[in-house]
């Protein structure tokens, strides 16, 4: 008993309290996060759309997270992260409600695009604010109990929307709109602005304007361009996997337990992988990670009931689980103070152009090529993915040892022959993040 509280404490002791106010907000939030885990189900059986239609709705909604994203994290270094989040949970739940009532194809499909816009504004703000209010010695922790938070509210909603659906799905739209405004109210109440004003570089150093710096930062942009492989085949557990399970003569009900396992998973298992993984290179970690979440995907391909579903399921999880804190706190250590929010809104750009391309790639190779040609392409993407991660970590690290070295973002410095520094092991090496 004294071990387990031991480990109660070290996991979770010596927080900051704005951090608990955004994990509860996440908890709640993910507690009625209803729509997007049936929406492909929805459109299809409710609205009698095609899975093209159906993918082509989905896209929309990542079209416009990607805006969303993009404005978002110019609006978190501008505006401030509080009023962002709050503008951010407010329009979605206003559009939630649009959605749900909602019937033809342009309207849906508009509905779906304004909901990704605001939906998604609110995730740099949150990465932020996370970054700016936890130590960077606790930031494994603290990621990893906000992904688990985010799960276990994913785990009972994918449940509880199973059930909800069968009294009506506009009461998915209802519930999901509601928690998102029990979010913004418990920002209001309990969140400060976290911004603070960044100092001058160092005499020497010379920073460059802020879009040209992350587009010159090839070292940030081929790690969200491997981030964006990865979404490209997470994703279709929400686009393609229930219309695969409904071809197979499964429920949606079914549908919801089976990807409730993920959750369940994460739920019982994400806390033990910062102790897991501490001490280990992140970029074999990352490699591994996309080699078992390739293989989990891939195995689709053979599914055809409901047990072999969740096997699949429980094997793309664990890679899920490898992958998340070590990306969060590689965005944290390869952002410059100054820029974060753009730098958090360009990472979760790479999830919004996998949520708009993934349901549309996907609806189309399922057509074109076939439901097992669909799966198995997710595999192969998984290894491209773990090569990447293996060839370009080494530069990953020397850049975060860089940035906490001077303090500010990539610079222009005259060229040296010195020898670059060996990146040291981190306190705590290792995050949509299941978006």
């Amino acid at each position: 008993m004294r071990a387990i509280r031991g480990w109660f404490r070290d996991t979770t002791g010596g927080l900051p309290r704005t951090f608990w106010y955004l994990w509860t907000g996440t908890l709640i939030n993910r507690l009625g996060s209803f729509v997007l885990v049936f929406l492909a189900i929805y459109l299809t059986q409710e609205r009698g759309f095609s899975a093209y239609q159906a993918g082509l709705v989905l896209g929309l909604w990542g079209v416009g997270g990607a805006v969303g994203t993009t404005v978002g994290g110019t609006l978190t270094d501008r505006w401030g992260r509080r009023p962002t989040l709050l503008t951010a949970h407010l329009g979605g739940a206003v559009m939630m409600l649009a959605l749900g009532f909602a019937h033809e194809l342009w309207a849906v499909g508009l509905g779906a695009l304004l909901l990704g816009l605001f939906a998604e504004a609110a995730r740099p703000a949150f990465g932020a604010m996370m970054v700016d209010v936890v130590p960077e010695r606790d930031r494994l922790r603290a990621f990893s109990l906000n992904y688990w938070a985010i799960n276990l509210g994913f785990a009972c909603a994918a449940v509880l929307a199973g059930f909800a659906a069968q009294a009506g799905y506009l009461l998915l739209f209802v519930v999901n709109a509601s928690t998102t405004l029990v979010t913004a109210v418990i920002i209001f109440v309990k969140v400060k602005e976290t911004r603070t004003i960044t100092v001058s570089a160092p005499t020497g150093v010379v920073p460059v304007g802020a879009l040209r710096t992350i587009l010159t930062d090839r070292v940030y942009l081929l790690f969200v361009a491997l981030n964006l492989l990865g979404a490209l085949v997470f994703l279709q557990h929400i686009s393609m996997l229930p219309i695969a399970m409904s071809d197979s003569g499964l429920s949606p009900a079914t549908y919801g337990s089976v990807i409730a396992l993920n959750g369940v998973l994460i739920v019982a298992g994400q806390l033990f992988v910062p102790r897991l993984i501490r001490g280990r290179s992140r970029s074999h970690v990352l490699a591994l990670a996309a080699v078992v979440m390739g293989v989990g995907f891939g195995l689709t391909a053979f599914a055809d009931a409901a047990w072999f579903y969740g096997l699949t399921v429980l094997i793309w999880t664990i890679g899920e689980m490898l992958n998340s804190p070590s990306n969060a706190t590689l965005i944290a250590e390869l952002s410059p103070g100054e820029l974060r929010g753009r730098y958090q809104g360009v990472f979760s750009l790479s999830w919004q152009l996998a949520g708009a391309a993934a349901p549309i790639l996907g609806g189309l190779v399922r057509e074109q090529a076939g439901n097992a040609t669909l799966w198995l392409g997710c595999a192969v993407i998984g290894l491209v993915m773990a090569v990447g991660h293996l060839l370009s970590g080494p530069a990953r690290e020397r850049r975060a040892v860089a940035l906490r070295t001077v303090g500010v973002g990539p610079v222009v410095t005259p060229q040296s022959t010195a020898p670059q520094p060996a990146a040291p092991q981190a306190a705590e090496p290792v995050a949509t993040t299941r978006q």
